[in-house]
């Protein structure tokens, strides 16, 4: 019997193969730190031969530091036979490894003197090698796959209703570290779905040949979980053999789960959901919320000043309002705007939102609100604490698309509670300000909130932060 793969380029050295594939990795991964710094040497035109020998050390130091680097961000493991791009643990890796030799000369002196142009000049070319090596090892993994070859070749074991999800998932997300041959069940072809039967290899005796004859390196385990004699009488049989073995979990769980497995009390866990700002993360933003907001008050004060004495002088009333919104986990904070409404015909919760030439809204009002000033002052709700700079837009407790509350009218409303709201946002930047009447605005905006706080990062902030002004300019549905 011919199996798809079964000639594959991998065939009877998996183990020695993926060796062999980190070994190289590694080399090149030397080469393309090492190479470059023997450019630099010969564009400085160094001539004499200690000068020579140091920058060579300093060089090779590079080399050594950055496998090490490396192999500590996991570039060496099964992320190598990935699809993954991996382009930002490559960057940041290597701008490890390069700060470290920076730090090794700066302590030893071990060279007199490296211009800042050299020393760039080195950081970006060994980037462009690394880039453009992993570039072409995947091009190398997505010809060998398409011609059938693999370094893992794996079964599943039960062509069940999991088994054919995972199957589909595996094909969908095709690794050259792991192809699929196909199914093993002991039941009757005419138990088995029809569409898993052309996948289908044979019974637990064929699995054994094929173990035996070194043509199988992985066996997913798919039985249903009610299943546990036959799950472990499959086990205790295959750990007498030289095969990896792997329980599948319930396919379906993936699709709530995030790719990611923790262990609570030494009991692996898919992880569901937590907090999108994890680690060091509050703390990078609050920093930047503190720093920003207290520069742009600074900046500001003049013109928030000249607004306070411009809407003394228009109407009755305090400088400010003062609303309750929702805040971070849903909590009511109390947000600052400069009055832009007649005192005595503001909306307190926000029931009736504000249209076009709203007769409640004041001269002084129509200009602040369209062009945002109105929101100034909750810079001091984020130095507070209770807003950031960036994150979903606060509303009002009672606010309404289309007369449906928006934590009843999108189902995922009450998730943009999960970090702090901002002062501006993606959705804001993307045109979704102003007046949200309908509930497909309202949606667009949640979708936009709900990206954000999944691709939070400090770069998206100033993306964001450097796009407010061009979508405040655009005075476009802000009345």
């Amino acid at each position: 019997m011919r199996l798809p793969f079964s000639d594959a380029l991998f065939t009877n050295a998996r183990p020695t193969v993926m060796r062999w594939s980190r070994l190289m990795a590694r080399v090149f991964h030397f080469c393309a730190a090492v190479c470059p710094a023997v450019l630099v040497l010969w564009l400085m035109d160094v001539r004499d031969a200690g000068m020579i020998r140091t920058y060579l050390l300093l060089a090779l130091s590079a080399g050594v530091l950055t496998l090490l680097v490396f192999a500590a961000f996991g570039l060496y493991g099964r992320k190598l036979f990935s699809n993954r791009l991996l382009l930002r643990a490559t960057v940041v890796a290597w701008s490890a490894g390069f700060g470290l030799v920076l730090l090794l000369h700066t302590l030893f002196h071990l060279i007199a003197y490296l211009p800042v142009k050299m020393a760039m000049l080195w950081y970006a070319t060994t980037l462009l090698l690394l880039v453009v090596g992993r570039l072409l090892m995947l091009a190398f993994f997505q010809r060998r796959m398409r011609q059938g070859d693999f370094v893992g070749r794996s079964v599943i074991v039960g062509a069940t209703e999991n088994g054919g999800r995972l199957a589909r998932h595996m094909q969908q997300n095709a690794e050259i570290a792991c192809g699929l041959l196909g199914f093993i069940d002991d039941r009757s072809p005419e138990r088995i779905a029809p569409n898993l039967r052309p996948q289908l290899i044979g019974n637990f005796t064929m699995l054994e040949r094929l173990i035996r004859n070194n043509e199988v390196d992985q066996v997913l385990m798919a039985l249903p979980a009610a299943a546990e004699g036959r799950n472990r009488h499959y086990v205790e049989l295959l750990r007498k053999m030289p095969v990896q073995v792997f329980l599948v979990p319930e396919m379906q769980a993936f699709n709530f789960a995030l790719p990611r497995v923790a262990n609570i009390s030494d009991v692996p866990m898919l992880v569901v959901s937590e907090p999108p700002l994890k680690g060091w993360a509050p703390a990078y933003k609050r920093a930047e919320d503190i720093v920003l907001a207290g520069l742009a008050l600074v900046l500001l004060a003049p013109l928030m000043l000249a607004v306070a004495v411009a809407i003394k002088l228009d109407s009755r009333g305090p400088v400010l309002f003062r609303q309750r919104r929702y805040g971070y986990n849903q909590q009511l904070i109390e947000v600052y705007k400069f009055r832009s409404m007649y005192h005595h015909q503001r909306d307190m919760d926000a029931r009736t939102q504000t249209r076009a030439d709203d007769p409640r809204v004041t001269r002084v009002g129509r200009l602040i609100r369209r062009t945002s000033i109105d929101e100034l002052p909750q810079l001091f709700n984020v130095l507070g604490g209770s807003m950031s700079l960036v994150g979903p837009r606060p509303h009002a407790t009672a606010t309404k698309a289309a007369d449906i509350l928006f934590e009843e009218a999108v189902a995922d409303y009450v998730a943009r509670h999960k970090v702090k709201p901002g002062i501006t946002g993606l959705a804001q930047v993307h045109g979704y300000r102003g007046e949200t009447d309908t509930v497909e605005k309202l949606q667009k905006r949640v979708e936009y909130d709900l990206a954000y706080i999944e691709n939070w990062s400090l770069g998206l902030d100033a993306f964001i932060l450097l796009r407010t002004l061009p979508a405040v300019l655009s005075m476009k549905a802000a009345y």
